[in-house]
């Protein structure tokens, strides 16, 4: 199932990738729809990480074209890296320069006018506002991920690469970037979003991909997928409260 609808902001066509004899990527196809959130989900080693940084130009493809916004990748890299941005796995904040200085200085290597001002905006757009005089050293799990994906918003890139962007955070803090996430796709830009977490990409995408043994072995909406398998028997059960959802419960009642 290929996207349809809307405008494509990310064409992928055949790629292909190998590491020596290990065959990562094995003729990838996808369509990203404008304005989205989509989900590219998979066990560690899937090849999505793959994926994001050829489509990010920073990883050549063997075979197979890709394009961001109607530029070609491997052809139009330039272009390309003027339009995105990147989140990987881990945050890459400097831990000895505070919050507001590392977004001033993303600010800066993008040349972009007041970056001072770039930083207060996202500072605030992020609820570091009282944090930005910190070294980043010292912040959470949860705040380090914000400043992060708010230094990868510096320029405002209309594709947005999060890779696993909440590996390693508690739950209170996987639900902060999630809010963030659904933000970012609700003011236009896109958002092609790895996970190897089955909730997240319930939660958050327009449409989700599995990536395994590196292809594409289903690609739809939530329920479209839910459609590729029997219709489940009814039964009528007590609901009963998740994990998560008791940790969050009992957690902001006692901070209150």
């Amino acid at each position: 199932m290929m996207n349809d609808t809307g405008t494509g902001a990310i064409r992928v066509r055949g790629i292909r990738k190998s590491y020596g004899d290990l065959a990562v990527l094995r003729g990838v196809d996808l369509d990203v729809a404008q304005g989205s959130i989509f989900a590219l989900l998979g066990s560690n080693g899937a090849g999505k990480t793959t994926l994001v940084r050829i489509l990010s130009t920073l990883l050549p493809a063997d075979a197979g074209t890709a394009s961001v916004l109607g530029s070609d990748v491997a052809d139009d890299a330039r272009r390309v890296r003027e339009t995105i941005s990147l989140t990987g796995q881990f945050a890459a904040v400097d831990e000895v320069l505070t919050g507001r200085e590392n977004l001033v200085l993303v600010a800066k290597l993008r040349h972009l006018p007041d970056p001072g001002g770039v930083a207060d905006a996202l500072l605030a757009r992020f609820r570091l506002t009282d944090a930005g005089g910190r070294r980043a050293g010292t912040y959470s799990g949860g705040m380090r991920r914000r400043l992060d994906i708010a230094m990868s918003l510096v320029g405002d890139p209309e594709v947005i690469f999060l890779d696993e962007p909440t590996t390693g955070l508690d739950p209170e803090a996987r639900i902060e970037v999630w809010d963030i996430v659904k933000e970012l796709a609700g003011s236009g830009r896109t958002v092609l979003l790895t996970t190897q977490y089955l909730d997240e990409a319930e939660h958050l995408a327009d449409r989700i991909a599995i990536l395994h043994e590196g292809g594409i072995i289903a690609d739809g909406t939530l329920a479209e997928l839910k459609g590729l398998l029997p219709t489940a028997r009814v039964e009528y059960v007590e609901k009963q409260p998740t994990l998560e959802e008791i940790f969050l419960a009992v957690t902001r009642r006692d901070a209150a």
